[in-house]
């Protein structure tokens, strides 16, 4: 072998990623769900940018407000990551039934009924542990929350009924008896404006990360990410839910009990959103009221879309909807923007999302040959 052959077969050994032909095809599934996605979401803020200078303001003090709204400060960082943490824990609960092929929007039904079980827990407590009754918040409003997506499971397995509608209906029963508890047997007789129920205790509230005034429910929602991520792809179970998700009747064949499957991971998804309501309790309000109903269940749909329904992509993806909602306040008092402008801007960039769904494994020079 001559010099200039051996020296040509050395850089070809070398060749950079980003030059080789086949680079692209091979991980061409990986480049989608992280182009598609950033490419709906810069077209939804351009959208929003014309939608803003319609009404005589300048789309790039927009921009730049809305980034320092969410994370052009360590303050605005702490705001974030608070509301990032709810998005986190009700976006696993739309993510992990997407597993299975299942459409659950119910999460904010959810959070409101884990949140009402979690105070139950802490008023019935009176005289225990601080440690005792916090365990035991996490556990009711677990369960409450679990049981609550549990039943669209089981109307979508016994009965046939479409677990989307069913789980939106739900949302509406949920606000129903939480506003029937609130304002009925567990009104706090101090509570005249806001009815509210009884206080948990300021020595049963979960508190902050020390150095910060990041409350620990942004660790939980951390941990259940992490732990649903490794329960999907990488337990048995986990690989039984996609197969079933691929193709039920497969998964039938091969002898995978669906209805369980079904049961379980609407539970778990539950239970998820559940704890965004303890969080919600005992790190925030102190107490159950209307305040609750702030919408974290349906921006956490936004989230489990953008994120692909991948539990581990739902951090960073939570992360940045908290920052567009904590750019709420700033964008009304510099820009005089309502509040609820980010709500328009979330509503485009679920438009952008739902559309840019069909271009996946459509993108030519991505494509496998």
């Amino acid at each position: 072998m001559t010099s200039e052959v051996a020296d040509s077969a050395e850089a070809a050994g070398h060749i950079a990623p980003a030059a080789d032909p086949g680079f692209l095809q091979r991980h061409g599934v990986t480049i989608e769900y992280i182009l598609i996605p950033g490419a709906a979401l810069a077209g939804a803020l351009v959208v929003f940018g014309i939608f803003v200078a319609l009404f005589g303001k300048n789309p790039i003090d927009l921009y730049f407000y809305m980034y320092q709204g969410a994370f052009g400060t360590w303050f605005s960082w702490q705001n974030t990551l608070t509301r990032a943490a709810p998005l986190i824990l009700t976006a696993l609960c739309a993510a992990l039934p997407a597993q299975l092929g299942l459409v659950i929007i119910g999460g904010e039904g959810a959070l409101l009924i884990g949140a009402l079980s979690a105070t139950s827990m802490a008023l019935a407590m009176p005289s225990a542990p601080p440690l005792a009754v916090q365990l035991a918040m996490a556990g009711a409003g677990m369960v409450g929350g679990g049981l609550w997506i549990l039943l669209s499971g089981a109307l979508r397995q016994y009965r046939g009924v479409n677990e989307t509608i069913s789980s939106l209906l739900l949302v509406y029963i949920a606000l129903a008896i939480l506003n029937h508890l609130v304002e009925g047997v567990m009104r706090d007789p101090a509570s005249l404006n806001k009815p509210s129920t009884r206080e948990i205790g300021a020595a049963n509230m979960i508190g902050t990360i020390p150095g910060t005034d990041v409350h620990w429910g942004l660790v939980f929602g951390l941990i259940a990410a992490v732990a649903s991520y490794i329960l999907i792809y990488h337990t048995t179970f986990g690989f039984a839910a996609r197969v079933a998700g691929g193709n039920v009747r497969a998964a039938k064949i091969v002898g995978l009990s669906v209805g369980k499957l079904i049961l379980t991971v609407c539970f778990i998804a539950g239970a998820s959103a559940g704890l965004a309501g303890m969080v919600e309790v005992a790190a925030v309000q102190g107490r159950t009221n209307a305040n609750l109903a702030v919408g974290y269940g349906y921006t956490g749909i936004l989230v489990a879309f953008l994120s692909r329904q991948n539990p581990l992509a739902v951090i960073p993806v939570a992360i940045l909807l908290g920052g567009i909602n904590a750019s709420g306040g700033l964008l009304q008092r510099r820009l005089g923007l309502p509040d609820a402008s980010v709500l328009v801007l979330q509503g485009i960039i679920f438009v952008f999302v739902l559309a840019s769904d069909a271009l996946y494994g459509r993108i030519g020079f991505l494509k496998s040959k």
